[in-house]
């Protein structure tokens, strides 16, 4: 850690990063009396303010952008070539911020800090810089990239191309070197001074897939905790989905996404959904909001203006813009101002995209002018993100409206995110109540797992939706609600714990269960990706990015395989649970693709009976693995000088060679490439393996392919890390980029390859039980990532030949049938995995040192809550859900955010209760009051009190039914006047 900047670490328990580098230098004299790095980390978890001990991370990626010109200025005598201006976006106009401006709300105030590569100095567009801090291991501060730069302009640059906030005070932090590298230690450091700096607003332009950084991410939990607003880019990595970046995919950060000018999703922006709670679980929605992020005029590095795109530029977009919405209630007394208020302004004031799901736009684009009347009548109060669910529609409930419920079927689950305005920490209180709605509600049965504590200032609600038995042949659409009361603890000026009461509006399409041949079960439970360990790319030519990060989930990357099999008329379950948890008899085929995991032997067992005894078919995806590769595309770590090796490689064939075992099928580690015909149709078949033993009664099909293990095994070992966090810039197709890329990536075509030789690739065989199984031994022709050539038209083929009892004429016109069921050794493990370290099925023998099974975890049953009775509702549930709102039309949301009522309910409710301690002594006191006030009047009492108050002049007698005068217009106007003069 940084000398000059630990003070701040003595407030809090900090994490310790150690290496065996540092080590190597020297950790002081305490140190050099342990022998070896376990006992010098047993030592230091002993000290009371260590929290924890992790390896110290570098964060990579080198990134290079290019600069759109606005216009081309004549200096001198030197003339430029004018080209046509872009369509560029002037961000503050675009988003009417000088609207706000005219009101007097410029952003004055607020501290916003810029993480990032630091900015220029003396630049002209920057008066309202506070503080310029660097982090890293460089002399100086100077930004010589222009990111850093450029988005300190999109939030507060003040003349040329305005900022948004153009009077926020900017903390410029620079943690990025100039060869864009940086380290977690860097980041905690600077975090912490930043929290001593009692920031308003943290922009981080950067991102990656390692949401598994603890430190990392328990130092964003302390910063919202001390009520910083973070926002980040949500990641650069589109179309694909399942690409989120971290820290953009945690509950407590606002994560942006970009759109064009035109209000389409940017292809770049990164889509969701988060990945954290796979397999048993199911993501939550993010971004959570979109802007514009596709050509925005920002500052350039020197003086003057350029143009860039990226969620880099959108992020500080939203910065900015919460910058200027602060700004615009800091008189308001109790300050308001926390990540989950101006988190719920944002969400609830966004302009919903149409033709856009919610994993791709969150809840919509920015309304900056919506957000600030949202604000500034805002209550404090908990919220649900999404606020209502509804299966009918689409394509906003993409995937959930592509398929209907049905008895049966795996429950659906929906990751709601609690959002907390009252307080950084608060609880539901009880249950969640399911309220169905006549007359067939009750047809949906829901079961409910939540956070135990919403901290910080955020929880999740998980509901899992299944469909009642008795619904098993009904048809038709199902709603109600869900209620459920957040509580956190009191105010300062209060006696009274803080309350919200929520409501969740549902409604689904349920239809008949299909038959067994339609239904189609995804195996999540044996997927493994990064993190937390180093699982490799599938297709071993994409050295750009090497990680398996994607959850190879049928939302995620494997997506575009569920929209055809649904348009085909198969329904696809996800199975999160080991194979002992699902019942075969009502699936017509298991689907494993592409697994990394282990398998229980009691899976393996249970597998082997359903194939043959309940007519359950198979159709296996695999891909590559081969101990030589595994150790040829390692990465070296400078910091710890350790080699980071490969838990498994694309798929983990030994585990898979034990499952196929009892059905005589076995595959092999030769890493075969090559493009080939089948029937009318062309594959690549990219870093795929190939089957060494099948059924002797089986069908086998040969392709010549090339061995494209023994090319790579020519190769020399990369040496850069994989790429932790980096910053969030389009590339805009670079020339110097690719031309950079080129001369960092040896070109495998350059390779002498071996000749093609013809291998077994796709094995198809029926069991005697009647179930079938189909092997396939390339999974990239169905994932999305790098796809070259589909293969969708395949896997219709193979699914029909396991659920009918017909062989695709595609395998028909094939001549192919050599056979191989000869006895085959073995794979080899790579000795050095540490797959135990993250399997769910197996675990480290620590007196032999060897792997072992884990315990077999129980089959969990979702048992429903009981239903409530209905809520007094419209026949349309959804009916109050404004769901496309014009951009002239600055209406508020008022189920949302500023429902005066619901506060002002909440707390009637809160004090006209008899568990109110002083609600019976009140109401004594105000009825005694009011009696002894009838008296009086009634009374000569009460002639004195008026005339020694008032005077002669307020009391008239008009006539003896008239006791008081009204007070004429000029006195009443002097009497109002009286409390407006300061």
């Amino acid at each position: 850690m940084k000398n000059d900047r630990t003070a701040s670490n003595n407030l809090m328990a900090f994490h310790i990063y150690f290496s065996k580098a540092l080590a190597a230098r020297g950790g002081g004299a305490s140190l050099s009396q342990f022998s070896g790095d376990k006992q010098i980390i047993k030592a230091l978890k002993k000290r009371p303010l260590i929290r924890a001990i992790s390896p110290h991370r570098q964060i990579i990626r080198h990134i290079h952008f290019s600069t759109v010109e606005e216009e081309h200025e004549i200096t001198g005598n030197k003339r430029k070539l004018h080209r046509s201006p872009p369509n560029y976006i002037r961000i503050a106009e675009i988003l009417q911020a000088p609207k706000l401006w005219k009101m007097g709300h410029r952003g004055f105030g607020i501290r916003v800090a810029v993480f990032d590569t630091g900015i220029q100095d003396g630049h002209p567009h920057f008066p309202n810089i506070a503080e310029v801090t660097n982090w890293t291991d460089e002399k100086n501060d100077y930004d010589t990239i222009g990111h850093g730069l450029f988005v300190a302009g999109i939030i507060g640059s003040n003349r040329e191309c305005l900022g948004i906030a153009p009077e926020a005070q900017l903390h410029i932090f620079k943690v990025f070197t100039n060869n864009h590298i940086s380290y977690t230690s860097w980041f905690l450091d600077a975090f912490n001074y930043a929290i001593v700096k009692k920031v308003h607003v943290l922009n981080l332009s950067i991102g990656g897939p390692d949401f598994m950084d603890q430190p990392f991410i328990d130092k964003v939990w302390d910063l919202t905790s001390n009520s910083i607003i973070l926002v980040s880019a949500i990641g650069n990595d589109g179309p694909l989905y399942g690409t989120l970046n971290n820290p953009a995919d945690q509950m407590d950060v606002i994560g942006v996404g970009s759109i064009t000018v035109d209000d389409a999703i940017s292809r770049f922006s990164s889509r969701g959904m988060t990945i954290w709670e796979l397999p048993d679980g199911y993501g939550r929605v993010k971004p959570d909001l979109v802007t514009y992020g596709s050509l925005v005029r920002g500052s350039n590095l020197v003086s003057g203006c350029k143009v860039l795109s990226g969620t880099s530029v959108a992020s500080p977009v939203i910065a900015g813009a919460v910058a200027l919405l602060a700004s615009s209630v800091l008189h308001r007394t109790p300050n308001i101002i926390n990540p989950a208020s101006l988190k719920q302004a944002l969400l609830a004031s966004a302009q919903r995209i149409r033709h856009a799901n919610m994993f791709e736009q969150g809840h919509g684009k920015l309304n900056l002018l919506r957000a600030f009347r949202v604000l500034n009548q805002y209550v404090p109060q908990a919220s649900l993100s999404p606020s209502y669910i509804d299966f009918t529609e689409c394509p906003y409930f993409w995937p959930y409206c592509l398929q209907p419920l049905y008895h049966s079927a795996m429950p659906i689950i929906v990751n709601v995110t609690l959002l907390n305005g009252m307080d950084v920490v608060g609880e539901i209180v009880g249950q969640p109540q399911w309220h169905p709605q006549e007359p067939y509600g009750q047809y949906l049965e829901l079961s409910f797992d939540f956070s135990s504590r919403l901290w910080p200032w955020s929880g999740y609600l998980a509901l899992s939706m299944s469909v009642h038995q008795n619904a098993s042949g009904f048809e038709g659409i199902v709603q109600g609600h869900v209620t459920l009361t957040v509580e956190s603890p009191a105010k300062d000026s209060e006696s009274l714990p803080q309350r919200s009461d929520l409501q969740l509006p549902i409604r689904v399409r349920i239809i008949p269960t299909p038959i067994r041949s339609h239904r189609i079960l995804w195996d999540q439970y044996h997927s493994i990706g990064y993190p937390p360990g180093y699982f490799p790319r599938d297709d071993l030519r994409q050295k750009n990015d090497p990680l398996d990060w994607n959850a190879d989930h049928i939302h995620t990357n494997f997506r575009h395989v569920y929209e055809h099999l649904r348009n085909a008329g198969y329904f696809i379950e996800v199975l999160g649970k080991p194979y002992t948890c699902f019942d075969a008899s009502l699936y017509g085929t298991l689907l494993i693709v592409d697994p990394e995991e282990e398998f229980f032997v009691e899976e393996i067992s249970k597998l082997n009976n359903d194939i043959a005894n309940k007519s359950l078919s198979l159709i296996v995806f695999a891909d590559w693995y081969n101990v030589s590769v595994m150790k040829r595309v390692q990465f070296f770590d400078e910091n710890t000088r350790q080699w980071w090796l490969p838990e498994t490689g694309g798929a983990n064939l030994p585990a898979l060679n034990n499952l196929l075992k009892p059905l005589g099928i076995a595959l092999g580690d030769t890493v075969l490439e090559g493009n080939f015909d089948l029937g009318e149709h062309t594959i690549y078949y990219a870093s795929g393996t190939h089957i060494v033993q099948f059924p002797a009664d089986g069908y086998l099909i040969y392709r010549p392919l090339i061995d494209q293990g023994e090319t790579i095994i020519r190769m020399p070992i990369s040496p850069k890390m994989p790429q932790q966090r980096h910053l969030n810039l389009e590339d805009h197709e670079n020339p110097a980029t690719q031309q950079q890329q080129q001369q960092q990536q040896q070109d495998i075509e350059s390779i002498v390859k071996s000749r093609p030789s013809s291998m077994p690739i796709l094995g198809l065989v029926e069991a005697s039980g009647g179930g079938r199984v189909a092997v396939y031994g390339d999974s990239n022709c169905i994932d999305s990532v790098h796809l070259a050539r589909d293969c969708y038209w395949l896997l219709l083929a193979l699914l029909e030949f396991t659920t009918s009892s017909r062989v695709p004429k595609l395998f028909l016109q094939l001549d192919e049938n050599k056979q191989m069921d000869l006895e085959v050794p073995e794979l080899e493990r790579l000795n050095t995995s540490r797959l135990h370290k993250f399997s769910r099925v197996i675990e480290k023998n620590d007196l032999d040192n060897t792997n072992q099974q884990r315990k077999l975890p129980q089959c969990i049953i979702n048992r429903p809550v009981k239903p409530s009775e209905p809520l007094a509702s419209h026949n349309n549930i959804m009916k109050y859900q404004n769901r496309f709102m014009s951009n002239d039309d600055d209406n508020i949301d008022s189920h949302v955010m500023i429902d005066h009522s619901e506060a002002t309910s909440r707390l009637a409710q809160a004090f006209f209760t008899l568990q109110n301690p002083i609600f019976i002594p009140s109401l004594i006191g105000s009825i005694g009051v009011f009696v002894v006030f009838i008296i009086l009047c009634r009374s000569r009492i009460y002639h004195l009190l008026i005339f020694m108050l008032y005077g002669n002049g307020f009391y008239h007698q008009r006539s003896s039914n008239s006791r008081l005068k009204t007070t004429s217009r000029q006195r009443q106007y002097h009497f109002m006047s009286s409390f407006s003069k300061p």
